[in-house]
C-alpha cells in the first residue's frame, strides 16, 4: 500500500505535504494536479510533514491537492540503448517529446522497450556470480554492452539458467539466479539504480596511478589529469570553456563521453546538440555521437531538475565503468548545480553559508567528486570515470564559494584567464594559476618517468619555472620600459614566450594541431627546453624580439606538420639554421 498525502503549503517549487504513512528521505512522489502528475523528491521530513522539491512548474497548485509516494528514490534506468541519447535531468528521452517547449508532466521512457538486441551469454549454468558480474553482452553501436547481475543484489548467487544467443527485448528474462536461501530471481537486460547512491559493486578502488591522455598540450604536459581523476575548469564567460570541452571529448583517451549540460543557457546546449552529431571521432573513424550520451538541463528548466542532472550523469558513468570502460564525464556548469542547492536551501530556511550557499556545500561537492575513480572489477578488469566540471564564477571571481569548495575536492585546477582569452592565446588555461596535484603522487611520477621520459617531471617543473621567470621579466619591462632593463630580461621574456606559443597554445580547429600525442609533446618540450638552455648573442632588444619571433614561427610550423614527416623535419632543419645564427659557442 503506497503512502498518500495532501499538499499543505507551497513556496515556489518547494511543496509541504502532510503524509498518512511512512515516508523516506529522497523518496519520489507524484502530485496529482487535475490529472497531470508532477514528479517531486522528498528533501526533508519533520514528523508527518514531508518537504518535497518539485521537478516541474507549480503554477496552479493548491492546498489539498492529493499526493502519492512511490516507495523508491529517484532512479535511472540502466540498460542497452543509453548511447547516442539526449536526456533531460530526470532521464526522460527528449527525442520522444513533442513541441518546442517541454510540457509539464510529460514523462517518457529512458529506453526503447520494444526493440530487440542480439544477446550473447558469457556464463554457464552453475556459475557463482555476485552484483555487477557479467552475464552476457549485446552490441550497442561499437561498444559491447555488458548485461550484469543487478547492483542491488547482495551476496553470492548461482546461475540456474541462461538463455541461448539470440534476439531478446529488454523486458525478457535472460537468466534465473538462485540465492543462498534457494529463492529464484529473474534477471532482465535492464535494471534501476538510485542516482544519489554510488555504485560500489567492484573489488577495489585504488588511488589513480596513470594519466589520461587528452591531446591538449597545456593539460598533458604541464598539469596532467589521471585516469579516474577529477578536475575542474573555472573561468569567466567567453574564455573558451565550451571549445575546450569539445576538444577533450574528441581527443581524450576515453571509451565513452557523457556531457551533463547542467543549467546552461539553451543556445549553448543547442550548440552541443547540433555540433556533436557532425563531429568525427578520431578514435573510431565514425561519428562522436555514437559513443556519447547527453544529459540536458537548460537554465529555463525547473531548478530542482538541475540538481538531479549531475547525479543522473554520474550514475550512467558508473554503470559503463562496471563494463570495464573508460568514461569521461564533462559537467557544464557545476555553478548552476550549486545555485539550485542554494535556492532549495533558502526555501527550507536553512542557516546560510558564504554568499547564501548551503553550509554543507563543500561536503556535497566532495561527496559527488568522490564517485569518480579508477576501479578493479570482480573479474580483474579495470574501468574508470574521469570527471571534469566547469565552474562559471560571477565576474570571474575565483574566490567565490563554489570555486573554493571545488578546489578542496578536485585534484586538477585549470583556471581560464580572461587576459589570455582577450589576447587570443587559446586554450586560455593560465599556466601559473593552474595545477595538478597528481604530479605530487609518487605512482604518477613513476608512471610519467617510465612511460614518457626518465626525467619528465623535472622537465615540466623547469618549463613552469621558465614561464614564471618570463612573467616577472615582462612586468619589469612594462614598468621600466624596453631600454630601462638589461638585455637579459628580454631574452628571459622571449624564452618564456617560446614555451607559451609552442607548448601552451594549440589550434583546436586545425586537423593536425588539435590533437598532440604524448610522444610528440615530449619531442617538442625537449626541443623548446633545449632552446631555453642555449645562450644567444644580441646587440639590442629589437634584434632579440625579431630573432625569437623567427624561432617561434619555425616551431609553430612544426606543430602544424604531421609528426616525423618530411615537412616536419624540413622545418626542424630551418630551425637549426636560425639557432646557429646567434648561438654562443
Amino acid at each position: 500500500m503506497k503512502t498518500q498525502g495532501k499538499v499543505t503549503g507551497i513556496i515556489a517549487n518547494l511543496v509541504v505535504v502532510e503524509a498518512n504513512g511512512p515516508v523516506a528521505q529522497n523518496e519520489i512522489c507524484y502530485i496529482d494536479l487535475a490529472g497531470t502528475k508532477l514528479m517531486a523528491e522528498v528533501i526533508k521530513v519533520i514528523g508527518n510533514l514531508a518537504y518535497v522539491q518539485v521537478f516541474e512548474s507549480t503554477r496552479g497548485l493548491k492546498v489539498g491537492t492529493p499526493v502519492e509516494f512511490q516507495g523508491h528514490m529517484l532512479e535511472v534506468t540502466l540498460g542497452p540503448g543509453l548511447l547516442s541519447k539526449n536526456y533531460d535531468g530526470l532521464q526522460h528521452d527528449l527525442s520522444k517529446m513533442k513541441g518546442i517547449f517541454l510540457q509539464r508532466g510529460d514523462y517518457t521512457d529512458a529506453l526503447d522497450f520494444d526493440s530487440e538486441w542480439d544477446f550473447t551469454p558469457l556464463v554457464e549454468p552453475g556459475t557463482q556470480v555476485q552484483a555487477a558480474d557479467w552475464l552476457g553482452e549485446v552490441p550497442e553501436n561499437w561498444v559491447k554492452h555488458k548485461i550484469m547481475v543487478p547492483f542491488k543484489f547482495e551476496g553470492t548467487y548461482t546461475v540456474k539458467s541462461i538463455v541461448p544467443a539470440g534476439k531478446y527485448k529488454l523486458t525478457d528474462t535472460i537468466a534465473v539466479l538462485v540465492d543462498a536461501k534457494g529463492e529464484e530471481h529473474n534477471v532482465t537486460m535492464y535494471q534501476k539504480w538510485p542516482v544519489k547512491k554510488a555504485i560500489t559493486a567492484y573489488k577495489e578502488k585504488p588511488r589513480p596511478f596513470k594519466i589520461m591522455e587528452t591531446g591538449v598540450r597545456v593539460i598533458d604536459t604541464l598539469n596532467p589529469i589521471a585516469e579516474g581523476g577529477t578536475g575542474f575548469i573555472p573561468g569567466p564567460f567567453g574564455c573558451g570553456k565550451t571549445v575546450l570541452q569539445h576538444a577533450l571529448s574528441k581527443q581524450a583517451e576515453a571509451d565513452m563521453i557523457i556531457m551533463a549540460a547542467c543549467g546552461e543557457r539553451a543556445n549553448e546546449v543547442v550548440e552541443i546538440f547540433t555540433e556533436f552529431p557532425h563531429l568525427d571521432d578520431p578514435r573510431t573513424g565514425r561519428k562522436l555521437m555514437e559513443r556519447t550520451t547527453i544529459i540536458c538541463n537548460t537554465s529555463n528548466m525547473p531548478v530542482a531538475a538541475r540538481e538531479a542532472s549531475v547525479y543522473t550523469a554520474m550514475t550512467i558513468g558508473e554503470y559503463y565503468r562496471s563494463m570495464g570502460l573508460k568514461v569521461l564525464l564533462l559537467a557544464d556548469s557545476t555553478s548552476r548545480w550549486a545555485q539550485a542547492l542554494r535556492e532549495m536551501s533558502n526555501r527550507l530556511e536553512e542557516l546560510p553559508g558564504p554568499d547564501a550557499f548551503p553550509m554543507d556545500l563543500s561536503a556535497v561537492i566532495a561527496n559527488f567528486y568522490a564517485r569518480a575513480g579508477f576501479v578493479y572489477l570482480n573479474n580483474g578488469t579495470t574501468g574508470s570515470v574521469t570527471f571534469i566540471g566547469t565552474v562559471s564564477p560571477a565576474g570571474g571571481n575565483l574566490k567565490e564559494p563554489v570555486t573554493e569548495s571545488t578546489k578542496k575536492a578536485a585534484r586538477c585546477f585549470y583556471a581560464l584567464s580572461q587576459q589570455r582569452a582577450d589576447s587570443k592565446r587559446y586554450p586560455a588555461i593560465d599556466p601559473m594559476d593552474s595545477y595538478s596535484k597528481y604530479l605530487e603522487y609518487p605512482e604518477i611520477q613513476e608512471y610519467l618517468n617510465k612511460n614518457i621520459s626518465e626525467n619528465w617531471v623535472e622537465m615540466v617543473m623547469k618549463a613552469k619555472n621558465i614561464i614564471q621567470r618570463g612573467k616577472e621579466a615582462y612586468e619589469q619591462i612594462n614598468i621600466l620600459g624596453d631600454d630601462g632593463v638589461p638585455l637579459e630580461y628580454h631574452d628571459r621574456y622571449w624564452k618564456a614566450e617560446t614555451i607559451d606559443f609552442v607548448i601552451l597554445q594549440q589550434d583546436a580547429f586545425d586537423k593536425i594541431d588539435c590533437n598532440s600525442p604524448l610522444k610528440r609533446q615530449r619531442y617538442m618540450l625537449e626541443k623548446v627546453l633545449d632552446i631555453c638552455n642555449t645562450n644567444f648573442h644580441f646587440d639590442s632588444f629589437e634584434q632579440c624580439a625579431t630573432y625569437y619571433k623567427r624561432v617561434i614561427n619555425a616551431l609553430r610550423q612544426m606543430n602544424y606538420s604531421n609528426f616525423e614527416s618530411e615537412e616536419f623535419y624540413n622545418y626542424e632543419k630551418e630551425l637549426e639554421t636560425i639557432l646557429n645564427e646567434r648561438r654562443v659557442q
